[in-house]
């Protein structure tokens, strides 16, 4: 079955740095493309960026732009977000999930999810 695994998150201070990674199996990762989303406590899960199928295209939530970077390694099957100049604003669970080819900005679109990676950043 399809599983997306994440990892990588973690507490660090405002203006640090984490890469996730997000490992998929049991899909052709070749052909889908990949979603990075959030949850804030009390808050609905929200964008954060995605890349199509070959990696050529990249978008990013206006809040992240310049700062997080997703890529993907398709030899690989994994998806990665490095999150540069952290805020506290930017603590969350981090999710990765997979739909097919391109990317979008709404979660009800991807149909598999991980299980979530906590990233706390403190002020």
């Amino acid at each position: 079955q399809v599983q997306l695994v994440e990892s990588g998150g973690g507490l660090v201070q405002a203006g640090g740095s984490l890469r996730l990674a997000c490992a998929a199996s049991g899909l052709t990762f070749s052909i889908m493309a990949m979603g990075w989303f959030r949850q804030a406590p009390g808050k609905e899960r929200e964008f954060v960026a995605g890349i199509n199928w070959n990696g050529g295209v990249t978008t990013y939530a206006d809040s992240v732009k310049g700062r997080f970077t997703i890529s993907r390694d398709n030899g690989k099957a994994t998806v990665l977000l490095q999150m540069n100049n952290l805020k506290p604003e930017d603590t969350a669970v981090y999710y990765c999930a997979s739909r097919l080819y391109g990317t979008s900005y709404h979660a009800q679109d991807y149909g598999n999810w991980g299980q979530g990676t906590q990233v706390t950043v403190s002020s």
